[in-house]
Order: C-alpha cells, then sequence, then structure tokens
C-alpha cells in the first residue's frame, strides 16, 4: 500500500509556513490502518517487548491495538496536567513549540524494555523526552515507532540510538 495517497497535507497548520502530515485520514480507511497494524507487527515481530507507551494522542491510535494483539501492558503518555497521582515528567521542545509530558511512575516497572509509539516523528524531542522518562526509571528503550518520519527535521540526531522505525518518510516540505 502507498501510505503518501492516504496521508492527508495541510499547509500553513498549525501555523503559516507548516506543512501537516494528518493521518486521521488513515484512520478512516480500513485497509490503511490494518496495513500499518501488520507492518508494524512484522518490524517488532522477533524484538522483546515487556510494554507499549503510547504519545498522546494519536500515538493511542496505533499503540492500542499493538498492546493488545500482544498481550502487552500499554501505558499513556499524556500531556502535562492530565494525570492524578505520582508522575514523572520531561519537558522538550517541538519544531514549533514547547511542551511537556507526564507518565505515570508506577507505571513504568524497572528493568522492562518498552516499545514507544507516536504516529509522527518531526524533530525527535517527543519520544527522545518519553526515552528519558524510561531510562530515569531504570527501564530500557526496545525501539520507538512512527508511521511518518520527517527525515529534514534531523531527528536521527536525537533518537537513532533508540532504532527508530517508520513507515513513510519526507525528505522535504
Amino acid at each position: 500500500m502507498n501510505l503518501d495517497n492516504v496521508i492527508r497535507k495541510v499547509p500553513n497548520f498549525p501555523k503559516p509556513g507548516i506543512l501537516f502530515y494528518d493521518i486521521t485520514s488513515i484512520f478512516v480507511n480500513p485497509l490503511a490502518f490494518q496495513y500499518v497494524l501488520d507492518e508494524m507487527d512484522k518490524l517488532y515481530n522477533e524484538t522483546q517487548i515487556d510494554g507499549v507507551i503510547a504519545i498522546e494522542s494519536r500515538g493511542f491510535l496505533v499503540a492500542a491495538p499493538f498492546a493488545l494483539k500482544r498481550s502487552l501492558p500499554l501505558v499513556l503518555a499524556r500531556k502535562a496536567g492530565k494525570l492524578p497521582g505520582d508522575i514523572i515528567g520531561q519537558s522538550y521542545s517541538l519544531e514549533y513549540g514547547e511542551a511537556t509530558l507526564e507518565i505515570h511512575k508506577a507505571d513504568l516497572t524497572p528493568g522492562k524494555k518498552w516499545l514507544i509509539v507516536d504516529d509522527l516523528i518531526a524533530t525527535g524531542g517527543t519520544l527522545q523526552a518519553v526515552a528519558k522518562m524510561v531510562e530515569s526509571q531504570k527501564a530500557e528503550v526496545a525501539g520507538i515507532f512512527s508511521i511518518i518520519g520527517l527525515t529534514f527535521l534531523n531527528y536521527m540526531d536525537k533518537i537513532s540510538s533508540y532504532n527508530p522505525q517508520t513507515l513513510i518518510n519526507y525528505e522535504g516540505e
């Protein structure tokens, strides 16, 4: 399947000069959605994964069915202030701003290997922030998965050591 034909491109969103790659068009196309899940399953068929971390919000949509199929725990990395209780947090830079993600501290079991899932890799800052939270809890990053990689934003400079996998890459805006 050619995902490029399915992914909606929205110019000047969320601000002028940004080309937004909208993966919601994948979810309204059951064949495309199934393709993404099947390819993800193939990529990690031989990788030891003890749990999956989904990044808010579109990462939830891909990580949840993957975790369920593999009978793995699913941990949510949420925007600051959305989780009750004892949390760990990490701030990071986006290609167009700054944000903080948080995870319930009790959910990150030390010694376990976690697959981190988001819909798109831009600068790698979001994924690097989650990886830092995983490592701060004496756990390991088993890998990183995203549907889209924006290679022109040089995300590999930040996260290459985590072996990020994508299904489609865009070389420029």
